[in-house]
C-alpha cells in the first residue's frame, strides 16, 4: 500500500484528502505544521507528501527544502492557495513535482499524485540500474597511470569542460566517459552515446541533429537527434575522428552557439549538453591530412585524458582478471572462480592487441568454456594467448618439452576453432577421438565436462 503524507493547518482540507484517498486505495497520515511532517518522516518512508506553503512556525518552501536533504527523498506537491509565478519557480527548483490550487479539485489531485508516484518509482529504479552498473564501469587498476586517470576524473567531471579521450581502441574510453558523467553535475540527466564510426555517413547528421518528415525519402516521421535526447545531460562522440568534415562544420557550430537546425527543419533548437569525445587516431596528424578541422579539435580538447594500452599498464592484469572473473561467473550463474598465479602469469606475458576489451573476452569465454572447472590454469587460456604467453622455444631445456608444448598449443588451437567439440578436433587433427583423449590427458589439457 503507497503511503501519502498530508501537511495542511486546515483541518477540513486533512479530513477530505485522507477520506478520499482512503477510498482510492493509499494509506494516507496527515499533520498540521512543517515540523511535525519532519519529524513524521524521519520514523517513516512516505512515497508523497501534499504540503501546503503558507504553515505555521516553518513555511512550506523551508520544509520543502529539508525535506529534499532527506535520504531517499519522497515526491512533493505543493499546495497553495495564493501561489505566485516566483513561488512556483523558487518550488520547483528546489525540487517540488508539481502544484495544486485550493480550493482543491480531487480529480488533479489524484491524477497529480498517480503521475508523481510514477516518477518516484522510476527515480528509484534509476539508482538501482546505477548500483548494478557501477560494477561494470569501474575504473579498474592500481597502476601510476590509472591511479593518476582515476584523480583526473575526480579533478574535472563536476565541471561543465569538455573533454577528449585518446587512447587505442578497447582501452576502456567508454568507460572513461561514463565515469566523467557519473561524477558529473548532470549524473541524473541522461547520457547518450554515438558511435561515429558505426553510422553512415548519409545518415550521421540525421542521427546527431535528428530530421523533419519528408526530408529523407521514405521517412514519414519527425526524428529526435541524439543533441536533443542529451540536451541537460552529456553526449559521447565515440571515435570522433571518423566524422565526415560536412558533419564536423555543423557539431562545430552547435558547439559554440549551443543550438542546430535538424534536416529539413526551419527553427534552430536550442540545446545543454556537455560533450565528451574519443578517438584511437592521432587527430592533429589527421588535421595535417586535412581529415580533421583543427577549429573542431580545439573546441573538443578542452581537457584532455589519455588511456593507456594494457601491454603498458601489465601490473593491472591480475586485478582485471579477478574482476572478470567475478562479473561473468555472476552473470552466467557459476560458483565463484579462482585464476591461478600460472594462468596470471601467462596473461601477463601476452601483448594484448586488443587491450581490456580483448582479455575480458578471453575471461568471459573461459567461464563459458569451463562450466565446471573451479581453478583456471594456465591450460584453460585460449591458445593464441597461451602461445604468446608461454616460452620461447630456446627456453626449452629438451626437444621432448619442444615438441610436447607444440603439440599442446596446436591441439588447443584445433580444439578452439571447433568450438570445444573433441570429435571434431580429432577428425581435423587425423587422430581417433580415443587416442586424442590420451594426448590431451598426457598434455594436461582440460576435458570439457
Amino acid at each position: 500500500m503507497l503511503d501519502i503524507l498530508i501537511v495542511d493547518d486546515e483541518p477540513s482540507i486533512r479530513d477530505s484528502l485522507q477520506g478520499v484517498l482512503e477510498d482510492e486505495g493509499y494509506h494516507p497520515a496527515a499533520t498540521g505544521s512543517g515540523e511535525s511532517c519532519l519529524e513524521l518522516l524521519r520514523k517513516k518512508a512516505f512515497d508523497v507528501v501534499l504540503l501546503d506553503i503558507w504553515l505555521p512556525g516553518m513555511d512550506g518552501l523551508d520544509v520543502l527544502q529539508k525535506i529534499r536533504e532527506l535520504e531517499n527523498s519522497p515526491e512533493v506537491i505543493i499546495i497553495s492557495g495564493h501561489a505566485t509565478i516566483e513561488t512556483a519557480v523558487r518550488a520547483t527548483k528546489l525540487g517540488a513535482f508539481d502544484f495544486l490550487e485550493k480550493p482543491l479539485s480531487i480529480d488533479k489531485t489524484l491524477i497529480l499524485l498517480k503521475n508523481a508516484l510514477q516518477a518516484k518509482k522510476l527515480r528509484e529504479e534509476n539508482k538501482d540500474l546505477k548500483k548494478q552498473l557501477a560494477p561494470k564501469t569501474a575504473i579498474v587498476g592500481d597502476s601510476v597511470p590509472m591511479k593518476a586517470l582515476r584523480q583526473q576524473i575526480q579533478l574535472m567531471a563536476p565541471t561543465n569542460g569538455r573533454v577528449l579521450i585518446f587512447g587505442e581502441s578497447g582501452t576502456g574510453k567508454e568507460l572513461v566517459a561514463h565515469a566523467i558523467h557519473g561524477q558529473s553535475l548532470r549524473t541524473d540527466e541522461t547520457f547518450v552515446e554515438v558511435n561515429c564510426a558505426a553510422i553512415p555517413e548519409d545518415l550521421i547528421e540525421s542521427e546527431l541533429f535528428g530530421h523533419r518528415r519528408g526530408s529523407i525519402p521514405s521517412v514519414a516521421e519527425d526524428k529526435e537527434g541524439k543533441f536533443l535526447k542529451a540536451n541537460r545531460g552529456t553526449l559521447f562522440l565515440d571515435e570522433v575522428g571518423d566524422m565526415s568534415l560536412k558533419t564536423q562544420a555543423k557539431v562545430l557550430r552547435t558547439l559554440e552557439e549551443q543550438n542546430f537546425t535538424p534536416v529539413g527543419g526551419d527553427e534552430p533548437v536550442t540545446v545543454d549538453v556537455r560533450v565528451i569525445a574519443s578517438t584511437n587516431k592521432d587527430l592533429e596528424e589527421e588535421i595535417s591530412r586535412g581529415n580533421f578541422r583543427e577549429d573542431l579539435f580545439y573546441r573538443l580538447n578542452v581537457v584532455p585524458f589519455s588511456v593507456p594500452p594494457l601491454r603498458e599498464r601489465k601490473e593491472d592484469i591480475p586485478l582485471l582478471a579477478e574482476h572478470f572473473l567475478k562479473e561473468f561467473s555472476g552473470r552466467y550463474g557459476r560458483r565463484a572462480r579462482e585464476i591461478t598465479d600460472d594462468a596470471v602469469e601467462g596473461l601477463m606475458r601476452y601483448s594484448w592487441p586488443g587491450n581490456v576489451r580483448e582479455l575480458r573476452n578471453v575471461i568471459e569465454r573461459i567461464v563459458i568454456m569451463n562450466p565446471t572447472i573451479v581453478r583456471f590454469d594456465r591450460k584453460h587460456l585460449p591458445p593464441l594467448v597461451y602461445r604468446d604467453g608461454s616460452r620461447r622455444s630456446g627456453d626449452f631445456l629438451t626437444l621432448h618439452q619442444a615438441r610436447s608444448a607444440y603439440e599442446r598449443d596446436y591441439i588447443l588451437k584445433k580444439l578452439d576453432e571447433n568450438h570445444g567439440n573433441i570429435s571434431r578436433a580429432a577428425e581435423v587433427l587425423g587422430l581417433e577421438r580415443s587416442h586424442l583423449y590420451r594426448k590431451m590427458r598426457a598434455l594436461g589439457i582440460a576435458l570439457k565436462e
